[in-house]
């Protein structure tokens, strides 16, 4: 029997298409309203309100907590100071990626994480191995509701309900009150937009969500499915663990593997070639550095439209650009040869509509990575596999300086 959120009674009424999908055992909506589109561009244009319960919910405390983060993660969790937060991932002894996850430092010796995938007896099996017992690691996934408000107007709608999120950076957290309701703030999110991520003890659950929608409904905020979400995570980059990359935990051959230099995620081991920390795949990561043995490269993609345009009139059929989002394998091959040379493949596919053209999170080998480079990506036109000329692109495709901006008097600098 699936699980409904603390939300359920508030968006269960919202659910024009009556269509749900399971999201770790929980009833979520793929989209509220008949039109995608109109849901994705509140993210992009106004205010959009997504329930994100569903991810796994950790609270890791105590002396040691920052001995445990520090060696099953591979982002220094020394550099994440009290009320800031970490986009983060962990390996296995080979460095390879099991999950990513965020951490929430919210107090002294005090981090919440979220996860995709339930972690409790990893964290704990570590923290036994290494014989940490002063650490403290508790499942809170059942105490707190996780609600997104994400798009340019986000800080509007927030900030009529507290003053304390007009003071956040990127990447910060806040513990505070709405009307006596205890919530932690982040300004964190998975759109690539200004966004808050909320959290909130579930009795205060709905509470709090009629407060936002009441102090949103002059900035058109809108609740969102997770089809709209996904298509502003391609956008900005955001990879999505069971398409754009798999855990290396359920892995059966090294193809299936990933290390974080495979997946674009270097940025979080800049000084690794220089760090003595100990953590679980530092020995292999560090060989991969500096022997630079990275199998592939995450890329992303730019559809040549008239490429894609002609494809489809020489079909007879209209050319395809509303609504499209696809997370399935599409090959890719090198251009220019007359025998189809398969180089790698794409793993999500949308038309965007901000930037009004087909993108594509891909993999490719480092010969052809290079932005620029021209390839052919397969597509399905009337059930037939056609090659369309795409060009490698540096990620992230949207990236809005109001994302990282420093606020000053509710004003975006």
């Amino acid at each position: 029997m699936p699980k409904i959120t603390p939300f359920h009674a508030r968006v269960e009424p919202l659910n024009q298409t009556g269509i749900w999908k399971n999201w770790s055992g929980y009833l979520v909506c793929p989209n509220y309203q008949y039109s995608v589109v109109t849901e994705y561009y509140s993210i992009r244009n106004a205010a959009a309100i997504l329930d994100t319960t569903p991810l796994f919910k950790y609270r890791i405390q105590g002396a040691q907590a920052e001995d445990l983060l520090g060696y099953v993660l591979a982002r220094d969790t020394r550099k994440c100071n009290t009320g800031t937060a970490q986009y983060s991932v962990l390996c296995n002894a080979a460095g390879f990626v099991i999950q990513d996850c965020v951490v929430l430092h919210v107090n002294n010796q005090e981090y919440w994480l979220t996860t995709a995938e339930p972690s409790l007896r990893y964290f704990r099996e570590w923290a036994r191995q290494l014989n940490l017992t002063s650490v403290s690691i508790e499942d809170i996934s059942s105490d707190y509701g996780i609600v997104a408000v994400q798009g340019p107007h986000s800080l509007n709608v927030i900030s009529q309900l507290t003053s304390g999120a007009e003071s956040l950076r990127f990447f910060e957290v806040l513990q505070t009150e709405i009307e006596m309701i205890p919530v932690t703030i982040s300004r964190t999110g998975f759109t690539g937009d200004l966004g808050y991520e909320i959290w909130v003890p579930v009795q205060h659950a709905l509470r709090l969500w009629d407060m936002l929608m009441s102090a949103g409904c002059g900035y058109n905020l809108t609740p969102i499915g997770t089809t709209a979400l996904k298509m502003a995570r391609v956008e900005a980059g955001l990879l999505l663990m069971g398409v754009d990359f798999h855990s290396a935990r359920y892995a059966w051959v090294p193809e299936q593997t990933e290390s974080p230099f495979e997946l674009g995620w270097g940025w979080m081991l800049r000084t690794l070639a220089d760090d003595d920390r100990e953590f679980l795949g530092r020995n292999a990561l560090r060989s991969e550095l500096l022997s630079q043995s990275s199998r592939w490269k995450t890329v992303g993609l730019e559809v040549d439209w008239h490429d894609f345009e002609r494809l489809h009139r020489e079909a007879g059929v209209p050319t395809a650009k509303h609504e499209i989002y696809r997370e399935s394998t599409m090959s890719i091959y090198r251009r220019g040869t007359i025998e189809w040379d398969y180089v790698g493949y794409a793993s999500s596919f949308l038309f965007s509509p901000i930037l009004q053209k087909p993108i594509a999170l891909a993999k490719l080998p480092f010969d052809l990575a290079t932005a620029g480079t021209e390839i052919d990506l397969e597509i399905t036109i009337l059930r037939r596999p056609v090659n369309v000329l795409a060009r490698v692109a540096s990620l992230p495709f949207f990236n809005p300086p109001r994302k990282t901006q420093i606020i000053t008097g509710n004003r975006l600098q």
